[in-house]
């Protein structure tokens, strides 16, 4: 089985380079390519790749912003990010907005390629998680393969993201857990920075990967 690729990538000669690499491979295909991210939705949404291989700094709706749009959609493809951005905001962010994948571009050939077929096979990808100090702080599962960033968190931010999360307003955590509405703001905006997430749209969807909206009241 081919697996068909999307390339959304601003710099031509990367983007060229990554297309001969990836076309060297008998079960890869390239279906598309664009050098915005306005234009990517459009080739996303014409070629319905497998995977999407994705700069985060394009122009004209950056990584982020395309990431974004593709969590609307009914099937959105699985997103490998390729971007000189290691800094942890950008690798926490990325994985909140559903990538599957992050790949430095000073990576290896054969790391890109890898990083394809397993992400395609429905795996998670991380190859920095070793030696990236970012990676250490959010915390990664080797197990489930997931970028947690969970174990940074206190106990009490922990609970007071679950319910947030779960549509739960201020007041009645503060009664739920004791404590005063300013404390709950305190533990909010704190968990909230750790994970660097930006609003409770970004809280939900962190809180359904780590499986938390199954186990809260």
């Amino acid at each position: 089985m081919t697996i068909q690729v999307a390339l959304i990538e601003d710099h031509e000669l990367v983007r060229t380079g990554l297309k001969l690499l990836i076309e060297r491979q008998k079960d890869l295909q390239v279906v598309g390519e664009a050098a915005d991210g306005a234009e990517g939705l459009k080739i996303i949404a014409r070629t319905l790749p497998d995977v999407v291989v994705l700069d985060l700094s394009i122009p004209h709706l950056n990584g982020f912003e395309l990431l974004e749009q593709l969590q609307h959609q009914k099937r959105p493809p699985k997103v490998l990010v390729v971007t000189a951005n290691e800094d942890l905001d950008s690798l926490q962010r990325s994985w909140n907005l559903g990538a599957s994948g992050h790949l430095p571009k000073r990576s290896a050939a054969d790391e890109l390629i890898v990083a394809i077929r397993k992400i395609a096979a429905g795996e998670k990808v991380f190859p920095l998680k070793e030696e990236s100090k970012a990676v250490k702080t959010l915390g990664f599962n080797e197990t489930s393969g997931r970028l947690t960033g969970a174990e940074s968190l206190s106990e009490r931010e922990t609970e007071v993201l679950k319910l947030i999360a779960a549509g739960h307003m201020a007041k009645e955590i503060a009664a739920k857990l004791d404590i005063s509405l300013k404390t709950v703001e305190t533990y909010k905006s704190r968990g909230m920075q750790k994970l660097s997430l930006r609003g409770r749209t970004e809280l939900v969807r962190f809180a359904m990967k780590m499986g938390w909206l199954n186990d809260t009241p």
